[in-house]
């Protein structure tokens, strides 16, 4: 599957909840999801019988959107969840959660995971004081983020500095006048901002 170029927004309305894919602006009035909170297309008003599995598909769906991943990804991780000690949802989510994009979004160093995975890409985040542009890098207990020293003028983190409106996790310690966080333990798989259930997504898999 490429790149999804459409409208994000239709995505929160295919899950018929808010996915933050748009940082503040789903927040705001001119949130979508408020204003047509069913499911787009020419039969996005109609009552669908929802069985088990085509749940447990949204969900998977779901997680997929919140956090960028694409189907081939997605399995991936979850192979590794399998293989791994607890439960494979939390192992799953754990995993998602450890990805460098998703850690500079919820350290609030950028307003959405996609504008995380950007400044990512385009080298302004480092690791441990070394640039890296993988938005998939597993980043692990005691890796301390940072904004390369040539990128902390950048409009996007000027902002930072003032406070995207976000939920701290307890697994980084954020220091938002330095532009840096750090990872104190490991993800737990708790999803502040949007509620996954895992276990429908293993069940999934598990067929």
């Amino acid at each position: 599957m490429g790149r999804y170029t459409g409208s994000v927004c239709k995505q929160c309305r295919r899950e018929k909840t808010k996915l933050y894919l748009k940082g503040e602006r789903c927040d705001s009035n001119s949130c979508s999801m408020d204003r047509r909170g069913y499911p787009p297309g020419e039969h996005g008003r109609r009552r669908v019988r929802e069985s088990d599995y085509l749940l447990q598909i949204r969900e998977k769906q779901k997680a997929r959107r919140v956090y960028g991943v694409r189907e081939r990804q997605f399995r991936t991780y979850y192979k590794q969840a399998l293989k791994q000690k607890g439960r494979t949802g939390e192992n799953l989510l754990r995993l998602l959660e450890s990805r460098l994009d998703n850690m500079v979004y919820r350290a609030g160093l950028a307003a959405s995971r996609k504008q995380a995975r950007q400044l990512v890409s385009h080298g302004h985040v480092t690791v441990n004081e070394r640039k890296v542009d993988i938005g998939s890098y597993q980043v692990k207990e005691g890796d301390v983020i940072g904004v390369a020293p040539g990128s902390k003028k950048l409009d996007v983190f000027k902002e930072a500095t003032r406070g995207f409106r976000r939920e701290q996790v307890p697994w980084l310690n954020v220091d938002l006048k330095n532009l840096a966080a750090t990872v104190i333990e490991k993800p737990d798989g708790y999803n502040p901002d949007v509620e996954i259930r895992d276990e429908m997504i293993v069940e999934l898999y598990s067929r």
